[in-house]
Parts: structure tokens; sequence; C-alpha cells
């Protein structure tokens, strides 16, 4: 009997099968414990940005692909500057917000239809 998944669970759920991967393997392949990867299939935990990015590491799929699923990233800005801050190894968590809320800021105030050329430099 196979139940339908949906969501972020269902779409890590959908990889892991595919992979042919255990909870178990999965969880040691991020890191994570197995009981953690199931709640967050069964979409009762919402995992951090950097839990995504270990479970696409483990799962050998990009991490951008899980923060669209996840909500953190929408899909049009897929392989933005965005992206690029979620995916930097090298910041911590709270570097990561600090730096995309001051993105956003700076584009909520931007000119939406002006192009590069017309925008000044700082």
């Amino acid at each position: 009997m196979s139940e339908k998944r949906e969501g972020l669970g269902g779409f890590i759920h959908e990889h892991r099968a595919k992979a042919q991967i255990s909870l178990r393997k999965l969880g040691e392949l991020a890191g994570v414990s197995n009981v953690y990867l199931s709640q967050i299939e069964a979409n009762l935990r919402r995992p951090s940005a950097d839990i995504l990015q270990r479970i696409a590491k483990g799962l050998q799929i990009s991490a951008e692909s899980l923060y669209v699923q996840a909500g953190i990233l929408d899909e049009e800005r897929q392989g933005s500057t965005e992206a690029t801050i979620q995916a930097d190894p090298r910041l911590s968590e709270s570097q990561k917000q600090a730096l995309l809320t001051i993105l956003r800021s700076f584009l909520t105030d931007a000119p939406e239809s002006a192009p590069p050329s017309e925008v000044e430099p700082a």
C-alpha cells in the first residue's frame, strides 16, 4: 500500500526511492537521524536550509531544487543571487539570512523595469 506524499516531504521521499536509499542511509549521508528524516518526509518538520543542503548532497540533487520545494527560494529565482547565498557552505545560517535580508531590501527599493545600465552604482 503506497501512500501519496506531497510537498517537500514527498519530493524528498520520491528522490530517495528513485535512488534506492533507505532512510537510515540518507540519515548517515546527511548527518541527521532517520527519525528526523521520516518526520521531514511526512511534512511534520520543516528543515533549515543547511539540513536541506545536506539532504540534497546525500541524494545527489541540487540544493536549490529542495529550497524551491521548501518555499525558501522562488522557482523563477533558482540560480540567482539568493540561490548562491543559500548554497554557500562558508556562510552560517545567520549570515545567509542577513545577506538575504539586505539583498531583498535592495531589490524592493530598486526600480523594477530599469535595465542594469540605468541603475546607479553605489
